[in-house]
């Protein structure tokens, strides 16, 4: 019998593969952001029956407008050849509540090397720490910093409301998140910062104070680092 290589595998039969990751959400799309195929654990945190209800839909059907927005945002920088790694994303299940994802995301090449779309992959934060054992002492600072990014948040009072040292506590983010304690919190105050520019007309600066950075310039200098637009420009872009 013949050696089978990966590439006489038919197309389809490679993306149903991604339906036996229960935990994984997985979806193509298209130049236009619209989807060309997804996983079954993404039709149930969408909320649809069958892929042929998502099909031709972009993320303005599957979530809010701000978080849309933020999708769509990133899709667009995907197809100009970057590529997004494990970023922190707020989303919205079926069931309405705000949930955090770790997301990744990639150009779509057609034969010649050309973009003509994205895929990429989002894992629920909360469920993954389920599915871990080891991951069960994160969910008390993870819960603590998405109620306290607002405010200054020292390592030494996360590590204490974990009941675990700071150097473990570092240690179970770097191996689970692979991110540092304090990368993790300013993801956080981005994301948040995010949604503020995009739902509120507060200025830069308060938006900056509200999520948790007191230095506005600072606060422009870690957003342009993360998005490659400064906040005035970030929000200037939804407004058009």
């Amino acid at each position: 019998m013949a050696a089978l290589a990966i590439n006489q595998l038919p197309i389809i039969t490679v993306l149903h593969m991604y339906d036996l990751l229960p935990d994984i959400i997985f979806w193509v799309k298209d130049a236009d952001g619209k989807i060309i195929h997804a996983n079954q654990c993404f039709l149930d945190h969408v909320g649809v029956d069958s892929l042929k209800q998502a099909i031709g839909l972009t993320d303005f059907a599957f979530a809010p407008q701000h978080i849309a927005k933020q999708f769509i945002a990133d899709d667009q920088r995907v197809m100009q050849g970057d590529s997004v790694t494990d970023r922190l994303e707020m989303n919205m299940p079926e069931s309405g509540e705000i949930s955090w994802f770790i997301t990744s995301k990639r150009p779509l090449l057609n034969g010649s090397g050309a973009i003509v779309g994205s895929y990429g992959i989002s894992r629920h934060l909360e469920k993954t720490s389920v599915a871990l054992s080891a991951m069960e002492a994160l969910k008390v600072p993870v819960a603590y910093i998405r109620d306290n990014y607002m405010r200054k948040i020292n390592l030494s009072d996360l590590a204490e409301v974990s009941c675990l040292s700071v150097s473990a506590l570092e240690r179970r983010f770097k191996k689970f998140l692979f991110k540092t304690p304090n990368q993790y919190i300013c993801e956080v105050r981005l994301e948040n910062a995010r949604r503020l520019l995009v739902e509120t007309t507060l200025p830069v600066a308060l938006v900056a104070d509200q999520s948790g950075f007191p230095d506005p310039s600072y606060f422009s200098r870690k957003f342009y680092r993360a998005f490659s637009q400064l906040p005035s420009e970030f929000r200037a872009s939804y407004q058009q």
